[in-house]
């Protein structure tokens, strides 16, 4: 016999039932139990270092930098960027924390099977770990935007991911702090907004704490929202080197207080860099190791909030070399970007993202170099002895060249057979396939799917 179906109950709570009871606050105007915080800023300012000198405070209920004192208790560390061994302990010790009541999260072990942990799907299991514990009164999750297993810059996604954190936050009744970054080229702009991702994180989180550092290595913390409690306001601190048995370990030496809003203690801390200039340090530390598909890059450029207009610009600026890499199957392949080195010459590490890098020694086997210094009449006399069957002028008046075999991957474009090169003053006779629509920002075309 089927049951009958019953409808799900809302369950409705008359307000005058409930009991109201006061913030109970950790460190007072900065972290609360039971609620969920962000802290974020620029890399380099010390962030994690701060989140384990706040835990070291509280773990031997030490002294704020407002002067207040702390409550002793636990503290859970999930970190998915740093190493406990050589990075987060000796941090901890630097800063003078109860070790004993410091708790890292490793890996769960599941159906006989160790994996790592995954704050989107493992909270449930964390929270069963943290009750046995008892006593926690911070827990710090570094970065919080791997709680989110879904698109960190869809509001729904983002918040729907961080309510269980904030749920775990209540029955623990434990402060939560993430750890977060600002999007490239947001200078100037409310310190809440600048936060990398969905608005959500923080518009979820109670209190926003956010960091700076300026150009004279001043740096700055400040408190850039609050529903909970007064907002602005913060202090200025320094990070040092110390040794620790052998090991370097950053602390933090914290410095006077600080009034006004975060938009303006951030505005007198920071330096007044440009987009473009930011865009360039961030293209140069992502390059730094190596090649990186230019694919990776525009995702990485997504995620930064850094247009690709202005990513194209550092490049230039930094002479990034742009290379077609053949995977040998009918001219298919893909386009890397990496930092020029001893070998590559002055003028080709000068070209914008628009010529792809392809000229003098670093074209790509297959492609030469037409001389610059030659007239345009030398340079077709030379693409005839090398079977080129297509001359035409770029958008600058530079005579391009194209080889025959090229010329079934040279579609029209606005009426213009040609790649809509913008080289400068060099022309590129090309023997092999290149795409004329992106000249190696990467697309469907030269990826070879449809044009």
């Amino acid at each position: 016999m089927t049951e009958a179906y019953a409808p799900p109950l809302i369950q409705l709570t008359p307000a005058d039932s409930v009991v109201c009871r006061p913030i109970r606050w950790e460190w007072p105007g900065y972290l609360a139990r039971g609620k969920l915080h962000i802290l974020a800023g620029s890399p380099g300012t010390g962030k994690t270092t701060i989140a384990l000198a706040i835990a070291a405070v509280n773990t031997r209920g030490g002294q704020w930098p407002d002067a207040t004192m702390a409550t002793p208790g636990n503290v859970l560390i999930w970190s998915g960027e740093d190493d406990p061994a050589d990075t987060l302990v000796p941090r901890l010790r630097a800063a003078g924390a109860d070790l004993s009541r410091v708790f890292i999260v490793g890996d769960v072990l599941s159906c006989g099977e160790q994996r790592a942990f995954d704050p989107a799907v493992d909270l449930l299991t964390l929270e069963r770990a943290a009750e046995e514990i008892g006593d926690i009164s911070l827990m710090i999750c570094d970065p919080v935007v791997s709680a989110v297993a879904g698109d960190s810059h869809k509001n729904t996604e983002v918040r729907r991911a961080l309510q269980p954190i904030v749920n775990l936050a209540s029955r623990l009744d434990c402060a939560v702090l993430g750890i977060s970054h600002f999007s490239k080229g947001t200078a100037g702009r409310d310190p809440t907004e600048r936060v990398t991702g969905s608005i959500a994180f923080s518009a979820l989180a109670r209190v926003v704490i956010v960091t700076a550092k300026g150009e004279d290595g001043r740096r700055i913390m400040a408190r850039a929202k609050s529903n909970i409690g007064p907002d602005g306001g913060g202090f200025a601190y320094s990070l040092e080197q110390v040794d620790i048995d052998g090991l370097s370990a950053s602390r933090v030496t914290w410095g006077q207080p600080l009034e006004g809003t975060a938009r303006e203690l951030l505005g007198d801390a920071e330096d007044e860099s440009s987009p473009r200039d930011e865009a360039a340090t961030w293209l140069e530390e992502l390059l730094w190791s190596g090649p990186v598909p230019v694919n990776q890059i525009k995702a990485e450029a997504n995620g930064a909030g850094t247009s690709w207009r202005t990513v194209e610009r550092a490049k230039a600026e930094l002479g990034v070399i742009a290379e077609r890499i053949s995977d040998g199957k009918g001219g298919r392949g893909f386009w890397q970007w990496r930092i020029p080195d001893n070998t590559d010459s002055s003028k080709a590490a000068s070209l914008t993202s628009k010529s792809g890098g392809l000229v003098g020694d670093e074209a790509p086997r297959g492609i030469q170099a037409a001389d610059s210094n030659k007239s345009a009449t030398d340079n077709t006399a030379t693409a005839k002895a090398a079977n080129i069957c297509n001359t035409a002028t770029n958008n600058q008046g530079v005579s391009v060249l194209l080889e025959a075999s090229n010329t079934k991957g040279c579609r029209e474009i606005g009426g213009a057979r040609p790649p809509n090169y913008e080289s400068g003053d060099l022309v590129a006779v090309l023997a092999n396939p290149v795409c004329p629509r992106c000249a190696g920002e990467g697309c469907q075309h030269c990826l070879g799917g449809a044009a």
